[in-house]
């Protein structure tokens, strides 16, 4: 799928990327998707850049639902708070069946959740902690990317899914809103809800979310 300002890429190249899509690549996995760590080429000989690769899962209905409503909440947003889009693909994988990715920034510090819940295995598992005037940065950083989304931007958009595992966080520790995958977009001029852009009905996380 070409964006308009985005560059062009193939599955063989995301393959590629992903080391066959390889489990030890494996960040995480949805409903709708499983994204991967990549290292694509760098242009010019320039180093590898190191990516996100939502993967769709496109035997679920929603799914392609979910990727075209992502492409097209993200695709003209530019803020330093919200998850940067630098491409997407819909192709054929190698045995003939439809593929389709989204390929985002890397984000080092991975989940607001995995900070504020840490999964520890074993006792040789780092204990992360976020101080209080971390936990303000982060708020603020997110207050920031909904005024952008709900005011400032090209059109105005719902999340509808905000939540502590959509919250990314960069090398900084510079918080990033992602998964626009159940947002809706309002239609200038009216209050009506562009109703094609994503599934009807209920939105969001079935059940207890926790807090930011």
């Amino acid at each position: 799928m070409f964006m308009p300002g985005h560059p062009s890429i193939s599955y063989s190249q995301l393959v590629k990327a992903t080391d066959s899509f390889s489990p030890t690549n494996l960040l995480g996995s949805g409903s709708f998707g499983s994204v991967y760590k990549g290292e694509l080429d760098g242009q010019d000989g320039e180093s590898t850049n190191l990516v996100a690769v939502k993967v769709l899962k496109l035997q679920n209905p929603s799914a392609l639902k979910s990727f075209i409503a992502e492409c097209e909440a993200l695709r003209n947003m530019r803020h330093r708070n919200l998850v940067k889009i630098i491409t997407a693909c819909a192709s054929i994988d190698s045995r003939g069946n439809d593929f389709k990715a989204i390929v985002y920034d890397f984000m080092p510090n991975g989940s607001l959740e995995s900070w504020l819940h840490p999964e520890t295995h074993d006792d040789q598992t780092e204990q992360r902690y976020l101080d209080l005037a971390e936990r303000v940065t982060i708020l603020l950083d997110v207050a920031y990317a909904l005024h952008y989304l709900h005011s400032d931007g090209p059109v105005p958009v719902i999340h509808c899914d905000l939540k502590s595992s959509n919250v990314l966080l960069d090398a900084d520790m510079v918080a990033h809103v992602g998964d626009f995958g159940l947002a809706k977009i309002i239609v200038d001029g009216s209050s009506i809800v562009q109703q094609s852009v994503s599934s009807m009905g209920f939105r969001g996380t079935i059940g207890y979310a926790a807090p930011g």
